[in-house]
């Protein structure tokens, strides 16, 4: 593998993550004035009252995901001794030094006990809000599986059964999530009903195509335009309904015949005291790494900005045009988004690194090509690894090695292969979370 593709494809990456930070986002983009807080971006300029002793009001502040800690930082040197209470849920291993807000830790991609116990305390630590109260709230990929409270008649179990079930099928992340907010006390809207009547901001760092803003973390304080019914309807497009726990179903069925209360919908006096704001999301990245690859000497070209579908499907078509560029000059070709992967097998392995697996086998053979695909949160699937580099000698190195590719591929087992060849990139927590970044590099 060349080690010049090999340093330029995590250059590029590296630049990525910065452009995508959320702590530095949010400093650089506010000031506060005695009792006022202004953020203004290339969009808006917006700014808030802040509680005072006089009023009687507190600052609140909760969150929940990946990089929730990143952005619980910035707010600390934003606030101080001015945040009356705090707490957020982060994946294990993924927390900060903080002073003023406590850290609780949860599973992903599965939910566990950390989080569900984590959420408790959340929820208790709203409790008492009241109108005259400030609420931040730090919402990041991630906080569909951390912000674990089963809705009435479901356990812990029910909802880890149902996750697993829909990781393996290929399900899309609104899918997913459509399912996690009617099986949920907290998302689809339902976290809005503990905060008020307090006023609400949501910081959001977006690991969804599109920033929708009721998919990214499940949307626990937006409106839910899904229904009981469309669970359903996913339900039988993957031939889950038989597979589900008996409780999960029950409790679906009941939503749609209109004997459980449906997630809050739009209109609700409910939301007119919340608003969002997105500081970071993958076309921030995608934009700083072509600006990166051109810096470094090569010829940018976007393949997509918002790359869904099936992992093979997309990467080798990503591979074709990759191929396509070899030979012209110095050219990078890079995507953003998060395709699905469907696991058949039962290795070990995350949809970036078999992404770039795949990668390999169409540009087998070929000299000076490389794939580089990774998470920008520095996890891929139940891996330690961001993602993977794979060239055109991938599948010779790996056969030299005595490992068997075809098999590998096969079982879902990249992590085994690329650990073996010492071609994962492991980053380690990155504090930000805006999906994947894939970088091809010929020369």
């Amino acid at each position: 593998m060349s080690a010049d593709l090999r340093r330029d494809a995590e250059a590029i990456f590296r630049a990525g993550l910065a452009a995508a930070d959320p702590h530095r986002l949010l400093l650089a983009r506010s000031s506060i004035e005695k009792d006022r807080w202004s953020y203004r971006d290339e969009q808006r300029a917006v700014s808030w009252a802040l509680p005072t002793a006089e009023s009687g009001g507190r600052i609140l502040v909760v969150g929940a995901g990946k990089a929730a800690a990143s952005l619980a930082l910035a707010v600390e040197e934003l606030l101080g001794d001015r945040i009356a209470r705090g707490r957020i849920v982060v994946k294990h291993g993924h927390g900060l030094p903080l002073k003023r807000i406590a850290i609780e830790e949860g599973g992903h991609p599965l939910p566990d006990t950390g989080g569900l116990e984590g959420t408790s305390r959340l929820l208790d630590d709203l409790a008492d809000a009241r109108v005259n109260d400030r609420v931040f709230f730090l919402l990041t990929g991630g906080a569909s599986a951390l912000l674990v409270a089963p809705a009435p008649g479901l356990t812990l179990e029910d909802k880890i059964a149902t996750t697993r079930l829909l990781l393996a099928c290929g399900a899309t992340i609104q899918e997913m999530n459509a399912l996690r907010k009617h099986l949920s006390a907290v998302k689809g809207g339902r976290l809005a009903e503990h905060i008020h009547p307090a006023r609400a901001t949501t910081f959001i760092v977006s690991d969804v195509v599109g920033n929708d803003l009721a998919s990214i973390g499940s949307g626990p304080t937006v409106p839910d335009p899904t229904t009981f019914a469309d669970c359903l309807e996913i339900l039988r497009r993957y031939r889950l309904t038989e597979k589900v726990t008996g409780a999960v179903r029950r409790r679906l069925v009941e939503g749609a015949e209109g004997r459980v209360p449906e997630t809050p919908k739009p209109g609700l006096p409910l939301f007119e005291g919340l608003e969002s704001l997105i500081l970071a999301s993958n076309r921030q990245s995608l934009d700083e790494a072509s600006r990166a690859s051109e810096r470094l000497g090569y010829q940018p070209e976007i393949f997509a900005y918002d790359m869904v579908g099936e992992t093979h499907d997309r990467a080798r078509a990503f591979a074709a045009r990759l191929g396509q560029l070899s030979g012209r000059g110095p050219a990078a070709l890079l995507a953003g988004g998060e395709t699905t992967l469907t696991v058949r097998g039962r290795g070990k392995g995350g949809r970036n690194q078999e992404f770039a697996f795949v990668a390999a086998r169409e540009i087998e053979g070929r000299p000076n090509v490389l794939v580089l695909a990774a998470g920008t949160d520095g996890t891929d699937g139940p891996t330690n690894a961001a993602g993977a580099f794979a060239d055109g000698t991938t599948y010779a190195r790996a056969e030299k090695e005595g490992l068997d590719p075809t098999a590998s591929l096969r079982d879902n087992d990249s992590y085994t292969l690329f650990d073996g060849l010492g071609d994962l990139l492991r980053t380690g927590p990155t504090g930000t979370n805006v999906m994947d970044l894939v970088i091809g590099l010929t020369r």
